[in-house]
């Protein structure tokens, strides 16, 4: 059934989430300081194509929070709303409500990246 949900997911909304993650991450990767942002947008993008059966674990530290805090003033934002909105039209149909689900969870990921892990769901 993941397969399913990541196949449809990827074809009606996740491609363009992926490209928004990649972008982002092409944005910070200019820099040498913005390398490790990057290449968690990098991870984010994978996720953001195929989101059924995994999960987000957050940890919080000192150093991830303002780091957050920088990502959510450059990228977070936009990246956010993109989805969020993504989330509010899936919704119409009952059976967008799940892609909906997975839409929200990657706008939360989107105002605080850092401190989150992937872990696979069985």
């Amino acid at each position: 059934m993941r397969l399913v949900g990541n196949i449809i997911w990827l074809i009606f909304g996740g491609l363009t989430g992926a490209i928004g993650w990649f972008l982002a991450g092409i944005l910070w990767c200019i820099t040498i300081i913005g390398i490790p942002v990057g290449l968690q947008c990098f991870k984010f993008a994978e996720l953001s194509l195929w989101p059924f059966g995994k999960e987000i674990v957050t940890t919080s530290t000192g150093g991830t929070l303002i780091l957050n805090i920088i990502w959510l003033l450059v990228s977070g934002i936009p990246l956010a709303l993109a989805h969020f909105i993504s989330g509010i039209i899936l919704t119409i149909t009952i059976v967008g409500i799940p892609f909906a689900k997975q839409s929200f969870k990657l706008a939360t990921l989107a105002l605080m990246p850092f401190g989150a892990r992937i872990v696979k769901r069985y």
